[in-house]
């Protein structure tokens, strides 16, 4: 039997960040990924498909250039499944080969195989049918990840009704899709279909989408996908599916039916965790798969077995699980490592991108802090203009007694990248003063910041 400093269960953005990080504290450690190839499902299924298949959309069918050629422009007119597919596979096999190089260039050891506990400090992992090892680990961090939920009253079936890991392989472009869920996953597939063309129905049973987003953003949001013919049912659950002429039919609990060539069921993730025998452990998952930690360090109620990314629950992000692995690891052997900031960037691929880092302006209110805020459309800005940019805000929010911002939101064009620099600032307690007083590249989309903050300054009271 082995025995390892650090044994990994999972090999995504939190696993692999945590095990690298053990590496170069010189400790051995181990990477047990189920699946056929080390990532994940970050790599696999998640986050690197459903970006890659936004991106290869946005491209193929012209997106970015509407707003000066009109709705009807097509870089390529005749789009299949095929076409998607291609710029995927090539995507992933460099995904994984970089993340192995990473693993070989660190020391970093890796076994595929199922992983299951023994007791506190071994699992058996099954690396075939007739072959079971044995692993002994000092410390361990489950970072396994999700599965989509999938109710047993949804007809599953890999041709009309998929989950957000079937659709990545998905066998053809349908004319109609319905996508049942509103949360990040299933807003991002409803809108990259939606640049496809494909008639898409959008279900919520809740009242809102997104609801840890600013609701100004939202509204915006949401009206651009009305805008652009995108069908939006909230606040009504499914009261279950049923088949017409081999299309899925979705039957609402108001009566309303949504018939569509496809189906996709994205409404939640759960914890993958029913195979890991956590019981021998001394653990348990709540009903949804998820492991309880400390917030701060990652840690469970097992003190040398801690949990990161998606297995924890929100905000199940790779931008976040990476942290939350290297957090954890820092604590499991008594590094110092910075707290755990008090706010993470939150990326959401849509079409458009939506990004956001800090307070929501109905955050800052609960809090009773004194603000204003401020307001910059991207067609205010020369780039929005050359770029041919109709739609696009950014939302400053910042303190009237301090001066410090609290917030940036973002939807439009380069969202999840022109939100650094507010997290920037943010992280470091910067004020107004710092978006007043610097330039800005020009022509670029970052001078939003500038006016947006001009915006607050304007309506600030004065000394």
């Amino acid at each position: 039997m082995v025995t390892y400093d650090l044994v990994v269960i999972g090999s995504g953005p939190a696993g692999r960040r945590g095990a690298i990080q053990a590496a170069k504290f010189g400790h051995s450690v181990l990477v047990v990924e189920k699946g056929r190839r080390v990532g994940g499902v970050s790599v696999h299924t998640g986050t690197i498909p459903s970006k890659t298949l936004r991106e290869t959309v946005l491209n193929l069918t012209g997106w970015r250039e509407r707003g000066f050629y009109g709705r009807a422009y097509r870089v390529k007119k005749d789009l299949d499944a095929k076409d998607l597919l291609l710029r995927l596979h090539k995507t992933l096999d460099h995904e994984v080969d970089v993340l192995e190089h990473q693993f070989a260039r660190n020391g970093v050891q890796s076994l595929i195989g199922e992983a299951r506990f023994l007791d506190q400090h071994r699992i058996e992992v099954r690396v075939s049918p007739d072959e079971v090892k044995v692993i002994e680990g000092d410390r361990f961090l489950i970072a396994v990840g999700s599965r989509p939920y999938r109710p047993t009253h949804v007809p599953f079936d890999g041709i009309s009704v998929f989950d957000s890991d079937d659709i990545v392989d998905l066998p053809r472009l349908p004319r109609s899709m319905t996508v049942v869920g509103g949360g990040v996953i299933g807003v991002e597939y409803a809108t990259i279909f939606s640049a496809l063309d494909v008639a898409v129905c959008l279900i919520e049973s809740r009242p809102t989408i997104l609801d840890f987003v600013d609701r100004e953003l939202i509204a915006e949001f949401t009206h651009q996908l009305r805008d652009r013919g995108i069908s939006i049912r909230l606040g009504t659950k499914v009261d279950h599916i049923e088949f017409s002429n081999g299309w899925p039919v979705v039957v609402l609990e108001d009566g309303r039916q949504v018939r569509s060539e496809m189906l996709l069921f994205a409404a939640g993730r759960v914890g993958d965790t029913a195979a890991l025998n956590l019981a021998a452990c001394g653990l348990s998952a709540d009903d949804r798969g998820r492991l309880s930690v400390d917030p701060q360090t990652f840690q469970t109620s097992v003190p040398h077995i801690y949990g990161a990314g998606d297995v924890i629950g929100f905000p199940s992000l790779a931008s976040t699980s990476m942290e939350q692995g290297r957090i954890a690891t820092c604590h499991a052997f008594n590094t110092p490592a910075p707290p755990a900031p008090e706010f993470y960037p939150y990326g959401i691929y849509a079409v458009p991108e939506i990004s956001s880092v800090g307070m929501t302006e109905e955050e800052v209110r609960q809090r009773g802090i004194p603000y204003e805020c401020g307001l910059a459309r991207f067609r205010e800005t020369s780039r929005g203009h050359i770029m041919g940019i109709e739609h696009g805000l950014m939302k400053m929010l910042f303190s009237i007694k301090t001066r410090r911002l609290l917030g940036v939101h973002i939807v439009g064009e380069g969202a999840t990248e022109l939100v650094h620099i507010g997290q920037a600032v943010l992280n470091l307690k910067g004020t107004l003063e710092y978006f007043i007083e610097n330039t800005f590249n020009y022509p670029t989309l970052a001078e939003a910041y500038k006016i947006a903050a001009l915006d607050a300054w304007n309506r600030m009271p004065r000394a």
